[in-house]
């Protein structure tokens, strides 16, 4: 149900000016901002994270023109399954997966073995980068705009994390309408509003990604402690977020 690409000379809407239109709206004001503003192809990634699913509600229950994705790695919880269940009956429409490449699959195994992901951080990045980032790939292409989960509050490395930010990687915006809510804000919006989550957050899961991957976490750590713990360093990424903030306009004409 996606909005036909608009022409190739057009220039989207620059970051700076979609904040200062979302600025001061809710959650729901600042995805019909995102709608109206990026014209074209916009999309909504989800981890079924409690992030993503109070996005997906807003999304929703509005019936916008947004499509909503996921990712399915092939290695998620059966938990993030059941929530994925849940979502779709709750609104009554379906979430298009993008799988990993299976030849591609096959080759990492062969190269890594079931665990090997864990033997340094370039072999990690290896299997998100076939599991995750080329399959993201897939689901954005084409798109003008990609709306994220993302808060400041999550880590450092998404400390300057703005309403819309230039990814100038893949020459969109990208629009993260929590940017600036706090754990706990996302926390309640889903109790007041009865949005199916993932149980794995009452058990310590604060940020939930392949099962293999995450762990959950104690009191005292931040909220991506439990992602890639073995690792032992502050950078806690998987090559989805690449985060290079930029102001002005995007112009289609640098896609084709």
């Amino acid at each position: 149900m996606s909005t036909k690409s608009s022409p190739r000379s057009l220039l989207i809407a620059a970051p700076d000016d979609l904040s200062a239109r979302a600025e001061g709206l809710d959650l729901f004001g600042r995805l019909r901002v995102a709608r109206e503003d990026i014209p074209g192809r916009l999309v909504f990634t989800t981890s079924f994270g409690i992030e993503d699913q109070a996005i997906a509600h807003a999304i929703l229950t509005q019936d916008l023109d947004i499509d909503v994705v996921t990712l399915e790695t092939g290695r998620l919880f059966p938990e993030t399954h059941d929530v994925w269940t849940q979502t779709e009956a709750r609104y009554g429409r379906r979430i298009r997966a993008f799988a990993p490449d299976g030849a591609s699959v096959e080759r990492l195994l062969a190269e890594q073995g079931i665990g090997g992901f864990r033997a340094s951080i370039a072999a990690r990045q290896a299997c998100c980068q076939v599991r995750k980032v080329v399959p993201l790939g897939r689901a954005l292409a084409g798109a003008n705009g990609w709306i994220t989960g993302l808060r400041v509050e999550q880590s450092v490395e998404r400390s300057d994390t703005q309403f819309a930010e230039h990814d100038r990687a893949r020459n969109l915006i990208k629009v993260n309408p929590l940017f600036d809510w706090t754990r706990q804000r996302v926390v309640d919006f889903v109790a007041k509003e009865s949005i199916p989550y993932n149980v794995l957050h009452d058990r310590g899961f604060a940020s939930i990604g392949c099962a293999p991957c995450t762990r959950a976490i104690g009191p005292d750590e931040h909220e991506r402690a439990g992602r890639w713990w073995w690792e032992q360093q502050d950078q806690k990424e998987c090559g989805l977020h690449v985060h290079t903030i930029a102001h002005g306009a995007v112009s289609q004409s640098a896609r084709s």
